[in-house]
């Protein structure tokens, strides 16, 4: 495979989208960086924007998946559940990925090169 293909994943809970792979790179981040607004920034989005993103994931769970540290400046950090629900997702995305890669790859086999695919798209 040359990777011009990509299987993405998003978990659906009560028919609506909860988790996928923007609001997961965005805990990644946040563990990364100790700091909501700083995952934020990392990703190109706006402070209240983050914010959003967090408070949907911390109400979506049984326990929130990330907390903050008291007092200005103190931080935010993934709970115990917020690590689990992370892990399990790159498990998850794994499995699918070995899952489908026959599939994938009898697909990106039969697509056009790069090339041709954008000279079909310029001349319709």
């Amino acid at each position: 495979m040359t990777g011009r293909l990509r299987l993405t994943l998003r978990v659906d809970a009560d028919g609506r989208a909860s988790l996928g792979h923007g609001k997961v790179r965005l805990l990644e981040q946040l563990a990364e960086t100790g700091s909501i607004s700083a995952a934020g920034r990392a990703m190109g989005m706006s402070y209240r924007r983050t914010w959003l993103l967090v408070d949907n994931l911390n109400q979506l769970f049984v326990e929130p998946l990330v907390m903050t540290r008291p007092g200005g400046g103190g931080g935010a950090f993934l709970t115990e559940t917020g690590k689990t629900v992370l892990a399990l997702y790159r498990q998850i995305e794994q499995d699918a990925a070995h899952a489908t890669r026959s599939g994938m790859e009898q697909m990106e086999a039969l697509l056009a090169p790069v090339g041709e695919c954008l000279q079909k798209t310029l001349s319709e």
